[in-house]
């Protein structure tokens, strides 16, 4: 299952820079597919930081607690594990 970030986000961007994948993007009214004004996750890339670290980066450096598990795009491990290869040929 990916993340997302919720509207709780502050803008801060201590996550952006700790995904492996390059899955957290800045969200902005401009942007086509997110129309909030803070951070998102892509779904397709991300992958809970999962043969990378033992833990989610962007849950674990976020200061008010906005990265949580989305509940719309649950996946088995296996399924992460596949996209981690994806994700590494794009």
């Amino acid at each position: 299952m990916s993340l997302k970030i919720t509207e709780k986000c502050i803008n801060c961007g201590a996550c952006e820079p700790e995904c492996p994948n390059n899955a957290i993007y800045e969200g902005s009214k401009e942007c086509t597919d997110k129309k909030n004004d803070y951070y998102f996750i892509v779904p397709e890339k991300c992958t809970e930081c999962l043969g990378f670290y033992d833990e989610p980066q962007c849950a674990s450096v976020c200061p008010v607690d906005c990265c949580i598990l989305d509940e719309e795009n649950i996946e088995s491990e296996e399924d992460l594990f596949k996209k981690i290869n994806y994700v590494k040929n794009l």
